[in-house]
């Protein structure tokens, strides 16, 4: 217990500790989340967290199992479960903490759950244009499959019989299908053997590239830390550590403390 309590006293520095307006760039916030609080039922899972994110910037959310890493994207893409009983949500100077999740879907979230959610019965190409049935539209069709030309592959081919990494690509690219602000992704790399994570990373990186604004939940901690800008991590429903990703690489102690590697 001293040791953790040791721990947390040395990286409290890092914690925000009042409602970010400026990023640690020093750049205005473009997405912020301000003291959330959410819970599952009767359980407290996320306890005040606060963060912010920079236009363009690909932050790493990370932690143990059970940190909350999960919930703090869900409360932020405003699903009912857990539930946001106090805090404020922005994004683009637009709040979300009142809205719901489509409306949140409309002003620019976009979720790619763990468990992917394609809709059995329908093919690649119509799990894409459903996505697309209301605005606001996001990336073409024909530009999804530049990005995954598997999936231009398979276009007929139905969705729930891809292989695994292919409907990881799948959840990815229905969620660019729509114009998405904020991109959020809960776990890309569960499940997927060694050779499609790879191929998921170099999609990832692509997407860096265009300078989507990304928050990344992912157990493959050393994978995400090197993809992402800033890291973020958890324990017990709190942030512990805001900062460079490649501060968190260099530390070893960090590491071990909260995130086991």
């Amino acid at each position: 217990m001293q040791n953790q309590e040791n721990a947390a006293d040395k990286y409290k520095d890092t914690v925000p500790s009042k409602k970010p307006t400026m990023s640690q760039g020093g750049q205005p916030a473009f997405f912020s989340c301000w003291d959330i609080h959410a819970y599952y039922g009767e359980s407290y899972i996320v306890q005040g967290v606060s963060f912010d994110v920079r236009e363009g910037e690909i932050v790493a959310l990370l932690g143990r199992n059970g940190a909350g890493k999960t919930s703090t994207l869900r409360a932020i893409a405003r699903l009912d479960d857990p539930a946001l009983k106090t805090g404020e949500i922005w994004l683009d100077h637009k709040p979300l903490h009142d809205m719901q999740a489509w409306q949140a879907s409309r002003a620019g979230i976009g979720l790619v759950p763990e468990d992917r959610r394609i809709i059995q019965g329908l093919t690649v190409e119509e799990n894409l244009k459903l996505a697309q049935i209301a605005p606001p539209i996001g990336w073409s069709i024909e530009r999804v499959y530049d990005l995954f030309p598997r999936l231009g592959e398979r276009r007929n081919q139905e969705g729930t019989t891809l292989s695994g990494g292919e409907q990881q690509m799948l959840a990815i690219s229905r969620t660019l299908a729509r114009d998405v602000k904020l991109l959020l992704l809960d776990e890309p790399y569960e499940g997927l053997a060694p050779v499609i994570v790879q191929e998921i990373e170099r999609t990832l990186e692509q997407i860096k590239k265009l300078g989507m604004t990304t928050i990344i939940v992912e157990q493959n901690a050393i994978a995400a830390l090197h993809l992402a800008d800033r890291a973020i991590i958890l324990d017990m429903g709190q942030v512990v550590f805001d900062g460079k990703s490649q501060d968190v690489l260099d530390d070893a102690e960090l590491r071990q403390q909260y995130l086991a590697i």
